[in-house]
């Protein structure tokens, strides 16, 4: 036998052995599945209902009843009222329902009880507060198209079953064929505004979308009531508040604040439009990747439908990406939090200050109309940058540049509304 035999012979075997491993690997090792497809009737809005089929995702998303305070105390699910750390913000919303009743957001199975027990609800209010709390809005929508958010809540919150109508499955899949989608008209106007059709979405894409189409910032058209989202100029502050100064659809604010005598924005919670404007949303990370990460179990490959802050499965979702460690992770993101919230304090204290002064100046025997008049457009502006970050729910982690810059900027103009309102009733502030 040649050498060039003898290493042949040789080169054979050692492939038998490998390949041999590899197939008793094979028979040893589950191979990861993933669950098949089940036809889920149309109009079933029961989460339980879809559990039958889907029970990893379903056992994963009952999680979401759970009620525990934030690993960096910054959020959280537990029902606390916000101006406990800020009370800034009963000066600042005073005159409207957030000064009343602002508690931090439990989770997605609590958002039909948590729209009936809020103090921010009233005999006047309409059904368009339902939009984001349950997917009975899909039969609304169907039935009434916008009509239903002009009709009194007290009617069209029925439309949602009590023991199953908040937020569930149907709302982000096609019961069909389990394709992610969409069911709030809001988002795809906007988006259809923006020259995207959301129908010829990626997957990918649509991991984000069915996040946006409520964590986002909106408005209700005044005399319909219908929803739209403020995104014809971009996502950014300024962009927004670009916006709303052209006074869409006769749309003047929020509230006259009682003090300051302006109109005034209420921002809500600008989750989608702060994230895809910072780091990891201009690198294609979707919201699923980090609060709905990809597990295990069994062999079984799932993704979590428990929609939680990502330090409750570090290593599931900043771990695939970030290979620094756990504690690393956890220190990064409570630096930057901590950070935000000091920033988003200090403007907010500001900005409280400013409705002072104004009011103080108002009250002046005698009065720089003009003066007062840009002391209340920069208070109304502060307020806008200031309430962007602390209506939206990261505390600074979805993009920390633009949070820091945007907390800077309501401080400098909250600061500047002091300075007109005083120059304008002549107030000596030395």
């Amino acid at each position: 036998m040649s050498k060039t035999q003898k290493s042949l012979l040789a080169l054979l075997s050692v492939l038998l052995v490998f390949f041999g491993f590899i197939v008793v690997r094979i028979g040893v090792v589950k191979p990861v599945s993933t669950a098949k497809v089940a036809m889920i009737p149309a109009g079933e809005y029961d989460s339980a209902v879809w559990g039958q089929y889907y029970p990893l995702q379903y056992q994963s998303f009952l999680k979401n009843a759970e009620m525990a305070p934030s690993p960096t105390g910054y959020g959280g699910s537990i029902k606390v009222q916000k101006s406990e750390m800020q009370p800034e913000i009963l000066v600042n919303f005073k005159g409207m329902p957030f000064s009343k009743d602002y508690t931090e957001d439990r989770g997605h199975v609590y958002t039909m009880a948590d729209l009936m027990e809020t103090k921010r609800i009233g005999p006047a209010s309409k059904g368009a507060c339902i939009t984001c709390k349950t997917p009975y809005l899909e039969k609304m929508v169907k039935e009434y198209g916008w009509g239903y958010a002009s009709k009194p809540l007290s009617e069209i919150i029925d439309y949602a079953k009590k023991e199953h109508g908040s937020i569930s499955c149907a709302q982000c899949h096609d019961p069909a064929t389990m394709n992610l989608r969409v069911i709030n008209p809001a988002f795809n106007e906007a988006m259809e505004r923006r020259g995207i059709d959301v129908s010829k979405a990626s997957r990918e894409d649509m991991r984000n979308y069915v996040c946006a189409q409520c964590h986002v910032e909106y408005y209700f058209v005044p005399g319909s009531f219908q929803v739209v989202f403020p995104w014809d100029k971009g996502f950014k502050p300024a962009e927004m508040y670009a916006y709303y100064a052209d006074k869409p659809n006769n749309f003047q604010g929020d509230w006259e604040h009682p003090d300051s005598k302006v109109q005034m924005l209420k921002a809500q919670h600008p989750d989608y439009e702060t994230y895809i404007t910072g780091t990891h949303g201009k690198s294609g990370v979707s919201c699923a990747d980090c609060h709905m990460p990809y597990m295990r179990k069994d062999g079984q490959k799932y993704s979590s439908h428990w929609m939680t802050s990502p330090q409750k499965h570090l290593e599931e979702s900043c771990g695939q990406c970030h290979n620094q460690g756990k504690a690393w992770m956890s220190e990064r993101i409570k630096t930057i939090q901590d950070q935000a919230f000091e920033m988003q304090h200090m403007a907010g204290l500001n900005v409280a200050k400013a409705h002072e002064a104004i009011k103080k100046a108002n009250e002046a025997a005698e009065v720089d109309q003009m003066k007062l008049a840009e002391a209340r457009e920069l208070v109304r502006k502060a307020q806008w940058y200031w309430d962007i970050v602390a209506a939206e729910s990261s505390m600074g982690f979805h993009n920390p540049d633009q949070v820091i810059t945007t907390c800077g900027q309501a401080n400098e103009f909250a600061h500047k509304a002091i300075e007109a309102a005083n120059k304008a009733a002549a107030i000596d502030t030395l």
